[in-house]
């Protein structure tokens, strides 16, 4: 089985001033707002890592069902949180820019 969905982003501006609409395939997300200041302040709008922590806990979920079922078991109710920390070295931003 294969089975492709695709994500896409649009930014204007530059990295601090600027800002962005984040859109998935399904349409769940159409245009939705993320920038620097929801990513690293209280801005509103969203921020990858944000939907990176959901896509693992919603995988981790859905694996974890099939593992009960392959058991026999079927859970009435799961839930998963998935922490994303993005962290400064050597002032600036892990992965954004490496230092020498």
């Amino acid at each position: 089985m294969s089975s492709k969905h695709t994500g896409s982003a649009v930014w204007s501006g530059g990295l601090k001033d600027g800002g962005g609409r984040i859109s998935t395939q399904s349409g769940v997300l159409d245009g939705v707002e993320y920038g620097f200041h929801s990513r690293l302040e209280d801005g509103p709008g969203t921020n990858p890592e944000e939907l990176i922590g959901a896509a693992h806990a919603g995988c981790f979920t859905m694996a974890l069902s099939g593992i009960l079922a392959e058991a026999g078991l079927t859970a009435q109710n799961l839930s998963t949180t998935a922490t994303v920390t993005l962290e400064t070295r050597l002032e600036s931003w892990a992965g954004l820019r490496q230092n020498a």
